[in-house]
């Protein structure tokens, strides 16, 4: 699925009206197709069409003319001259037209009042295009916003629908074929079953481990020694498909996870009070991996940016940096990876990506998209910006991951996510759409974690043990 932009889908509007479709014309293809789709599924009842003042405000009003036309009873609310008392009678259905993905200021005044107006209602909700007051390109709350319990998309999903708090405002998504054209263009897109189904085959029976490569995870510390975590990060490695999963420990804390998982294999690297120390020949024992997957409860520090740069010049397979090892980046040098032998990937969430960047929050909030890829063709890598949608872009090609819940947003979850992709490195394809997957798979495994207990009580273990089920579902 393709998702637009604000400005790719006024291209999109330009294009189909220079094929000779007027903008009358698809004005009233929208107004028509959203009466269609309110007739065909709900009674004749009273409904309240709030119209706004450009053109969602016009198909509101093609939408409510045909609604009459099947027999609803309908009011409609102008936003040119705004009477409140609709508001103070019951509807069975409110239809938002206010305003459209255009918007680019702050939501006040009589329209403020009317969109708070409208969330007091209890009844079905239903916006056009977008909820009013909702940011097309970046998911923002412009002031205020309509929180609706589906919105009609136009032709193509909008940015905003899946970014920040367009999911919590948005409801459900349907997407209404008007007949607008696209011309062709690099457009982000979603990873949807059929994309991930091929990297999930049935293996041929005359194979050995040796045929599916070696993972190893490398993190912990004293004071975050997360022993079962980091074990499950390596097994979960396994669970992608891959033959070998090992686990690198300081030194000094290697006991502590031996036998806690019998399919890994275990190292380790020198240590100073349990923080791991630059340590040449322990790196270099890392390099007859296929992927290696680092950072994970390490600590900031000199040293584990050292060992990071060491394996950026030397290494020549898949190299995933998360946690700490993005932190010792952004603190002591981002500009190492410029120079590396390896595939690289960085998974950091937002505040991590701030540090990484150089960016505010709200700088990237604002455009997440510009700014991953940017930061992705600046360091040649692949980037997984983590959010409610993540981004995963290499510069070039961008995909919007839509799977997951709210469950995810608890410690570890972002451990075992990287575990999960650093096995599925392994398998043939390219980089951003192998880590596009992952994260797909990865947050189908949610949802069904989920499913079967609920938001509040779902661990990353869970998700781990529900990952069988999410393959199984390709």
């Amino acid at each position: 699925m393709k998702v637009l932009s604000v400005a790719e889908m006024r291209k999109a509007d330009a294009f189909t009206i220079s094929q000779g479709k007027s903008e009358e014309e698809l004005i009233y293809s929208v107004g028509k197709a959203v009466a269609r789709e309110i007739n065909a599924r709900f009674s004749k009842c009273e409904v309240l069409c709030c119209l706004g003042k450009g053109n969602n405000g016009k198909d509101g009003k093609v939408c409510a003319e045909n609604l009459s036309s099947y027999g609803f009873t309908v009011y409609c609310f102008n936003a040119e001259k705004p009477d409140f008392s609709l508001f103070d009678r019951e509807y069975s259905l409110i239809v938002d037209a206010l305003f459209g993905t255009g918007l680019n200021r702050e939501v006040s005044g009589d329209l403020k009042i009317a969109i708070d107006r409208i969330n007091d209602f209890s009844c079905y909700k239903i916006s056009v295009d977008i909820p009013s007051g909702l940011n097309g390109d970046n998911g923002l709350i412009m002031g205020a916003c309509v929180k609706a319990d589906e919105t009609f998309a136009v032709q193509f999903v909008k940015r905003g629908l899946l970014l920040s708090s367009g999911k919590d405002c948005c409801g459900k998504i349907n997407v209404l074929d008007v007949g607008i054209m696209l011309p062709e263009g690099n457009y982000v897109r979603t990873i949807e079953d059929a994309d991930a189904k091929k990297y999930f085959l049935p293996r041929k029976n005359n194979v050995n481990k040796g045929n599916f490569g070696k993972v190893s995870v490398v993190g912990g510390s004293r004071e975050f020694s997360g022993s079962v975590l980091l074990s499950l990060n390596s097994l979960i490695a396994l669970k992608s498909g891959a033959g070998y999963a090992n686990l690198t420990v300081p030194k000094s804390l290697y006991s502590d996870y031996l036998g806690l998982v019998p399919e890994c294999t275990f190292g380790f690297l020198d240590d100073k009070d349990g923080h791991v120390v630059f340590d040449e020949e322990g790196l270099k024992v890392l390099l007859k991996y296929d992927a290696i997957c680092i950072g994970m409860g390490m600590g900031t520090s000199n040293d584990i940016y050292d060992s990071i740069v060491f394996l950026l010049k030397n290494y020549t397979g898949n190299l995933l940096i998360d946690a700490d090892g993005l932190n010792s980046l952004a603190k002591y040098g981002v500009d190492a990876l410029k120079n590396k032998k390896c595939t690289v990937v960085l998974t950091p969430h937002v505040k991590e990506f701030s540090r990484l960047s150089g960016k505010t929050v709200d700088e990237i909030l604002k455009d997440p998209v510009s700014v991953a890829k940017e930061f992705a063709t600046t360091f040649g890598v692949t980037l997984i910006l983590k959010s409610v949608t993540s981004v995963i872009t290499d510069g070039e090609k961008t995909y919007f991951n839509v799977t997951g819940t709210n469950a995810l947003s608890k410690g570890g979850s972002g451990d075992a996510l990287s575990g999960f992709i650093a096995g599925m490195l392994l398998k043939n394809g390219e980089t951003v759409e192998k880590v596009a997957v992952a994260n797909y798979v990865f947050g189908k495994a949610a949802e069904i974690a989920t499913s079967r207990e609920n938001e509040y009580t779902v661990t990353a273990s869970d998700v781990i043990a529900s990952l069988p089920f999410a393959i199984n579902s390709l």
